[in-house]
């Protein structure tokens, strides 16, 4: 396992699905008529982040990993630009667009936080085999 074992355990899964749960609270009060549109297509992407990050966590490898949480960075990007929409389109109330931004931001902050340490960890060969040495002269 590249990571901690229980990706419930980690803050950042944590936030990112307290993030969904606003999304979805605010998405509720949206026209009736972007049920479809932008209501499905915020939720969706929200929901990807905390699943990218668990189902990275769950991969064998340290590098499978980093491409789940880059996914989950691609689709926290699209969460915001979706939520800066729905905002200039006058259905997201100054207030909850605050709030909604501040815990994305905690999110990113979090989600790279996780990227760099992994990084770090990835940059270290392993290697389940011994390294092998050189013969030297009889």
């Amino acid at each position: 396992m590249a990571s901690v074992s229980d990706y419930r355990e980690l803050k950042v899964w944590q936030e990112a699905l307290a993030l969904a749960e606003l999304v979805y609270g605010v998405t509720q009060r949206f026209p009736a008529d972007e049920r479809f549109g932008l209501i499905s297509q915020v939720r969706r992407a929200v929901v990807s982040v905390p699943s990218c990050i668990a189902e990275g966590n769950a991969r064998s490898s340290t590098r499978d990993y980093l491409r789940f949480l880059s996914m989950a960075c691609g689709s926290l990007a699209e969460v915001e630009t979706q939520l800066v929409l729905s905002a200039r389109l006058g259905y997201l109330p100054e207030s909850d667009n605050d709030e909604l931004m501040l815990k994305l931001r905690g999110v990113h902050k979090l989600l790279h936080a996780l990227k760099r340490a992994l990084s770090r960890k990835d940059t270290v060969p392993s290697s389940p085999f011994p390294i092998p040495r050189s013969r030297s002269s009889n």
